[in-house]
Formats: structure tokens, sequence, C-alpha cells
């Protein structure tokens, strides 16, 4: 096996681990195989699965892609095709408007640009409004 192939397959792995955890959890059946196995283990394979102790650890791990969306803009393929380097894309936001953050391509909050202070040269979001149930 290549290790081009070994990170993928881990992840797939932990991630049908992680829902036969769940699937535990939500038929009330005791979910102990995750700690069971890790007692069975040498002590490094023990420390790198302590995580998934417990369902809620095995969930807590999953992967999920974060976007930060600053703003959207509409236009033609055409207007596209002529875009070059230096051009100026307009969006429909404005300075100081909030910005919305997305995970999973869902709508989970809102928030505003910020530098951080340990790093000027860098830029982060601070969250200002966290939406709830149904909403976004």
């Amino acid at each position: 096996m290549t290790q081009t192939n070994a990170a993928p397959q881990e992840s797939e792995q932990q991630l049908n681990r992680a829902i036969e955890e769940l699937r535990g959890v939500l038929s009330d059946k005791p979910a102990t195989a995750a700690a069971d196995t890790s007692k069975a283990q040498p002590p490094s394979a023990a420390a790198a699965d302590s995580d998934f102790a417990s369902p809620s650890g095995i969930i807590m791990s999953i992967p999920v892609d974060v976007q930060v969306v600053l703003g959207r803009s509409e236009m033609a393929v055409a207007d596209l095709m002529a875009l070059q380097k230096g051009a100026t894309v307009a969006l429909d936001r404005r300075i100081g408007e909030p910005i919305d953050v997305m995970v999973n391509g869902r709508k989970i909050a809102r928030g505003e640009i910020i530098v951080m202070e340990d790093d000027p040269s860098r830029f982060g979001v601070r969250l200002t409004e966290i939406m709830t149930g149904g909403k976004g």
C-alpha cells in the first residue's frame, strides 16, 4: 500500500468507526468496542485512538469543510473570461457588513473580519451571531 492511499483509507476507517459508534448510541446499545480495542493495542496505537474512546470523541474528530464567505458576485461568462491580473470584482457586501461562516455548505454563523493580535500579518473572523435550528 502506498502512502498516498494510506491517509484516505485511515480517514475512511475513522468515519466508519464513528458511524458504527453513532448507530450504537442511537439504538441505546452500549458502545464499548472502541474502548475495549484500545486495551489490546500497543501503547502507541492506544494513544492514537484515545480520541475515539467515546462516541462523542469519534464524532468530534470528523473533519468538516469551513468556509468564510466575504461576498458574492454575479457576472456573465463573457465578463468572467475577460478578467485579467489586476482586475477588480465587486462583491455584494460592503465594508463593515457581517460575513458568513459556512460548514459543509450550510451557514452556521456570521462574523466580522479582524486582524489577529498574535500575528498582525494574518486576519481571522470574530463570530457575532450563531445560527440556530433551521435558520440560515
